[in-house]
């Protein structure tokens, strides 16, 4: 059986919300809790870098500052004891590695930037389209059984194909729009969570 997780908002803060607390750009902190498309909410992102001069390195130096969130490590290591673990994200390798560091390197699928001679972020590179749910209905296709979880609108296209789906500590327009999803607050409900779907899914 496996877990498959979104990263930011479940393990990680989110990296563009910190970014503009530090830039003070408000319009960056929008993520997928608030735009479900996903080319939408990137290409206005990138707009905003290309208008305010704003580097690779300039994200680079504010994710060094950052932790992942409080208690996610020890959550992390009792679910890979539980299950294999997957983390499926639609962040960028450029920018996750020191924050992966600090989670011991675990499994995880995302996407990459396209950057300049001058450290300008150009474009983004899907490794493709609604990963999230093709790597969920794939890892499936091998008869595995999948969980899936996450927080914001672009998961829940996994939650729907995985054998069950969780929210974690959703905003509550997602939940309203997924209300067959049960929803964890913390990391205690969201093990029990995990740890009681499991055992329905082994029958």
């Amino acid at each position: 059986m496996l877990a498959c997780l979104d990263l930011e908002g479940v393990l990680l803060p989110e990296i563009w919300v910190k970014f503009a607390e530090k830039t003070g750009i408000e319009e960056l902190k929008i993520t997928t809790r608030e735009i479900p498309d996903y080319d939408q909410l990137m290409q206005m992102r990138l707009k905003i870098l290309r208008e305010h001069n704003l580097t690779i390195d300039d994200i680079q130096n504010v994710i060094a500052t950052l932790s992942p969130l409080e208690g996610a490590y020890d959550f992390l290591n009792w679910l890979k004891s539980e299950f294999q673990v997957i983390i499926l994200s639609d962040t960028y390798y450029e920018f996750i590695g020191p924050l992966m560091r600090q989670l011991d390197y675990p499994t995880v699928f995302c996407h990459s930037l396209v950057i300049d001679n001058n450290g300008l972020i150009t474009d983004y590179k899907l490794r493709q389209s609604d990963q999230k749910t093709k790597a969920v209905k794939s890892l499936q296709s091998l008869n595995f059984k999948v969980i899936s979880a996450g927080d914001s609108y672009n998961d829940t296209g996994m939650l729907q194909q995985a054998d069950a789906g969780i929210l974690f500590c959703p905003p509550d327009k997602v939940i309203k729009d997924f209300p067959q999803f049960p929803v964890a607050r913390d990391y205690s409900e969201f093990k029990n969570l995990l740890s009681s779907t499991k055992l329905k899914l082994l029958g």
